[in-house]
This record gives structure tokens, sequence and C-alpha cells, in this order.
């Protein structure tokens, strides 16, 4: 059942979609702006007619391949309901009801008849034009049974529309509080509909009877906008408050690398509404701080309220939607002066409950501990939606790991064959803000606004089987080439004591996970003098934002890893100074890091510092020399 109000709500993306353009025709034929009136109309004629554009949107949104034979029969389907309920009870107005209701039966009978064959004299209505007739056929049935029996859920609607339009301060708070929360199984968008398109009506200057908040707010209903206004203090101050919180707690050494995610989210809930990408950052991070974030939504929808503000949105609470409708909203500079309190009140609470807490928001999780396991990372940014889709499906176990693919407005919405297959770290690492688990197949992973043609990307790829793009394939040959060049061999010239010290072998390291190898081979040494060179002739390949460790490759593809003393992660950079930056060449004895033993001798565990050999695989590795042994010594390791 979840799964499917989810197919319902990603569905409505579609329909949805239209209502900026109707919104904006409405507005600017009305008098206070161009005054043209037909352009006005023109926009309601959008309004007007939300329960056919809602049939179409989700058949297409149900039909397997989105085709527009099931965006007919969903046209055709709510034409048929309506007409059949009006000639047997003209009082009864399912709203938008008849347009989810044909959409979906449309959309179903599609994935059933669409191939549909029948004998050669009627072969003509086979297939996908069998599909229109059959729907119209069911919504007969169906308008017969819902000309009489609609009356009594229409009753109940009626009565819950009453209650929460009527309920003041309450219904608007406990609507902006249900808001937020349904946002995480996306069930928002089906109550969404109900308050924006269906709940309460209006009688315009010509007669015209329109349907909802958002439809009665634009046509200048003087009880409407209530619903609406308070979400634009939280999406335009808000949440970018809330991801300036989010950056002042993250880590030093990560400020950086979440700073320019950070402020593109925000910047785009500030100027559009969209608010997902932010609220996914920190949704599943830290359930408490999303609590506080709905009961905060619900809070400025009560405020608003009580301060006699009405605005709305075609689209959403941003600032193109509160710029252009500030000409028909009430009290609206109230709204800024909400913003700038809600916005402080934001930045105080998350940033207090992010650091007392240490809950692990963006710049604040343990990427760089020893404890992590690695993924192997692309090495490089790209825009290109096929190598981005090649990738994800990569970290989704491949085409035969998934059984369907949707998208909504920010996220993927998946059906997955094993989900234990799916690499939650390798998303991440691709992009993607979050993953959602749901039952016990259904997977959620939170792209941002481009999910739309990343989600087209990867059925493509999963039609032609997902071979590698040719950026990766160009990779592999120069991985291969390298391997064919040298097979990781070190000689006794070939490496040289990096630093002054006493060598011990890996399983004698007092941490686990170096001593049993999980790393890789190799050996450790207990560190006398303060400054590490290079032990081999080769280049820098990575520099660990802590610098407490470095990453060497050598001329035949041997990578090493060396790690300065255990558990200095935490230290996050304190006690360290890098002589290099990654991808400089280097030469035996060429200084590489500068350490104070002294401080980082009482702040960690130890000193010790493993030598990691991480990318061998039938090669072995012998420890020649223990004990006592200086720097730039040869001989004390060969690999073979």
């Amino acid at each position: 059942m979840l799964n499917f109000l989810q197919r319902i709500g990603k569905s409505l993306m579609f329909p949805i979609a239209t209502l900026p353009a109707a919104a904006l025709l409405v507005r600017l034929g009305m008098e206070d702006m161009l005054d043209i009136p037909f352009v006005t109309a023109a926009g309601n004629g959008i309004l007007g007619n939300l329960s056919l554009i809602f049939a179409i949107g989700i058949a297409m949104g149900f039909a397997k391949d989105g085709s527009g034979a099931a965006a007919l029969a969903g046209a055709v389907g709510v034409l048929v309901l309506e007409g059949g309920i009006e000639a047997i009870n003209e009082d009864i107005n399912m709203g938008v009801f008849a347009g989810i209701i044909a959409g979906v039966i449309a959309g179903m009978l599609y994935n059933r008849y669409h191939d549909v064959k029948f004998p050669e004299f009627l072969s003509f209505f086979g297939g996908k034009r069998f599909v229109p007739i059959i729907t119209s056929l069911v919504m007969v049935i169906l308008s017969f049974a819902f000309g009489y029996l609609w009356v009594f859920p229409q009753y109940a609607l009626d009565a819950t529309a009453n209650w929460i339009l009527n309920a003041g301060e309450l219904g608007v708070g406990v609507y902006g509080v249900l808001n937020r929360l349904f946002i995480p199984v996306g069930l928002h968008h089906v109550m969404n509909t109900l308050i924006w398109f269906d709940f309460g009506t209006f009688t315009t200057g010509s007669g015209e009877v329109v349907r909802g908040e958002i439809n009665r707010f634009l046509n200048g209903d003087p009880d409407a906008g209530y619903f609406l206004a308070g979400f634009f203090p939280i999406m335009m101050f808000g949440l970018p408050a809330a991801c300036l919180a989010m950056y002042a707690a993250a880590k030093k050494h990560q400020k950086s690398a979440v700073g320019g995610m950070l402020l593109s989210i925000g910047l785009t809930s500030f100027l559009t509404g969209v608010t997902e990408p932010i609220e996914f950052s920190f949704m599943f991070l830290s359930p408490l701080l999303y609590l506080v974030h709905a009961l905060l939504t619900g809070l400025s929808m009560v405020v608003a309220f009580m301060l006699d503000i009405r605005h709305g949105f075609g689209f959403s609470a941003g600032l193109i939607d509160y710029s252009l409708n500030y000409g028909i909203a009430q009290n609206p500079l109230l709204l800024i002066v909400m913003g700038v309190v809600f916005a402080a009140i934001y930045f105080v609470v998350f940033y207090f409950l992010i650091t007392k807490l240490d809950l692990k928001t963006p710049g604040r999780d343990d990427e760089d501990d020893e404890n992590t396991p690695e993924v192997e990372q692309s090495g490089e940014e790209t825009d290109d939606n096929d190598v981005k889709a090649y990738r994800y499906l990569e970290a989704l176990g491949g085409p035969e790991n998934i059984k369907s693919l949707d998208y909504c407005t920010t996220r993927l919405r998946l059906q997955m064959a094993d989900r234990d297959q799916v690499n939650e770290k390798a998303l991440k690492s691709y992009g993607a803000r979050g993953v959602m688990k749901m039952g016990k197949q259904n997977l959620q992973v939170i792209v941002g606004t481009s999910v739309e043609f990343l989600a087209e990307a990867i059925k493509k790829r999963m039609e032609q089987g997902n071979q590698a793009p040719p950026i990766d394939n160009e990779k592999e040959e120069s991985k291969q080439k390298d391997t064919e060049q040298g097979n990781r061999e070190l000689k006794e010239n070939d490496f040289v004591m990096p630093n002054s010290g006493v060598v011990m072998p890996l399983e004698e390291v007092p941490d686990e996970m170096f001593a049993q190898g999980m790393m890789g081979p190799g050996f450790a040494i207990d560190p006398d003098e303060d400054t590490f060179r290079s032990p081999v002739d080769g280049k820098v390949v990575q520099v660990f934002p802590t610098k407490h460790a470095i990453g060497l490759e050598t001329d035949n593809g041997l990578e090493i890893l060396l790690h300065v003393g255990l558990d200095t992660v935490k230290l996050n950079g304190e006690g360290f100074e890098t002589l290099i930056e990654a991808g400089q060449s280097i030469k035996q004895g060429d200084p590489l890091l500068r350490v104070d033993l002294e401080f980082v001798k009482s702040k960690a565990p130890s000193v010790v510092t493993p030598i990691i050999f991480t990318n061998l695989k039938n090669e072995s590795v012998t420890l020649h020399q223990q004990g006592k042994q200086s720097e730039g010594q040869t001989g004390v390791i060969t690999i073979q």
C-alpha cells in the first residue's frame, strides 16, 4: 500500500509541474499587473481542468513506459467518469479525486492490456488502441457506482475540509507539521493535492466556481492563502539558516568540501522553495533535527495565521513566487520579519543540537576514520549524466538488481531484487544526498532537482546492459597498461627507510585493523625524527585532509599508504605539516610530512606508523630487518 501511494505521489509531480505556468498567466493578466483579462482566463483554463490534467499525468506516471496511449486513456477515463456521475447526481463534484482515480486505473489497464492481441478481423483495436476502450468501459461502471455512493465520502471530505479550514491556528499548524512529516515517505504530495486543489470553494466575479487553496488565492478569495503563507519564512529563511548552521558546525578540514553543496541547496530553497535536498541532508542522520524542523514549520504556519497574513504560490514558497504574488497578498512584508526571526531560531537551535549531541550532519561525519571502508572514487567531477548513470548503476548492484525505477522531484524511487547489494557509500560519493530504505525491497536515493535527467540516463543504460562509458574504458585501459608494465615488485634499493626508528612487523601494531592486515600487508615504524621522507621514487596520489596519512604510487604502479600514528585522524591536522601536494612527483628522500611527535604522543594512542602496500595481488612481502634502523637505509623490505 505504501508503495502504491508513493507511485501516486510520484505521478502527481508531472501535472503539478504545469502549475507555475498557470499561476504566472493568472497573475500577469490581472488588473494590478498587465490588465489583460484573456491572459488570466488562459491561466484559469489550466486551473479549471485540474482533474483532466491529473488524469493524464498520473496515467503516464503509472504506465510502465510513460506512453501517450496511457495519457489518452486517462483523459477518456476522467471525461467518462465525470459525465456519468453528473447525469446521475449533478450535486456530486469529485474534484481532483476523479482525475486521480481515472489516472491510476488507466495506467494500470495500460500495463495489463497494451500488448493484447485479437483475431485478424479485430486486430485494428488490439494493442495500445484497446486501452482507451477498456478504460472507458471500466469508467462507465465506476461512474454508476460513484454516482450513488460518492455522496458519503464527499460528506466526510467536506466535513474534514470544513474543520481544517475553520480550525484557525490549530488547522494550519497541524497541516504544517504533517506536511513535513510526510516527506520521508513521499506522501506529502498526496496531502498537498487535497489542500491545494480540492478543499474549499470560491465563486469568481464571472460566476466560475474554483476549488483548492492555490486556485482560490490566485482568483481573489479573501479567505485563501492562510494555508500557504507560513511556508515562506521556512523555505526562504529557516532552511537556508539551517544550512549555515551545518556549515558552522562542520569540521574545519571538511568545510570547503561541504560549503559549496550547502550554499547551492540553501540558495535553491530561497529562490524556488525546493527544500528536499536540505531536508534529506539531515533527515536520517538526525530524526531529532527533522522533528524540530517539522514543529517549527507548524509554528510558522500558526504565527502567520495569527498575524493575518495571506500569501500564496503556484509552485512553492520561494522568492520567485513571493515576488510574483506580492501584489495580491495580505501583509506580505510581515513574512520577511518572520523570516529573519525564524532564520535566527533555526541557526541557534540547529547549531546547538548538532554540536552538543555530536550529530553527524554534512561535514561532521567520520569519513576519514581508519575504520571506515574505502570506496573507489571517480577521480573527477563530471556533468555527464551518462557517466553518472553508469556509476549509480554499479553502486545499485547492476541493471539486474533493479526491478523498477521511477523518480519524483528530487529522488530516485526503486524496487530492488537484493537491496543488500547496494553500496550506499559509493552512491553518496557520486553525489547522492541520502539513501532511504522502505519495506523489504524499496529504496529511495535523494539526488536533487536534476534527478529526471539522471533517471532517464539510468533507464537507457539498463536497456543497453550498462557497458562502461568511454571515460571509464580509457581509465581501465590505462590501469591495465600500468599493470602490464610492472608487476609491483620492490627490490632492496627500491625502498628506503622514511624515518629513523624501531621497525616492527605489522602484527605487533597495537591496532587490530592494521595488525590483521585489513588495510593490506606491510610493516610499521616507531619513529624518532619529526620529518618523514619518501621511501620510493614515484608520485603523491593523495594527501588526507587531516594530514595524518599520505598515499604514494611508484613508477610500476605499487600503491603505498604512510599512516602516521594510530587514531590520529581525530586530531584534525593538529601537529602535522604537509610538505608536498597531491599529483607531485617525488624522489627517494624527499620530505613529505613534518610531525610534532611530542604533541601527537600526548593526544593520540601511539605514534607507531604503519606503512601499507594497498594494491598487491599475488606478490609477497618480506621484512628483512627489524629493531632500530636509520633513515634512508635500504634492504629493509622487498616485494616479489
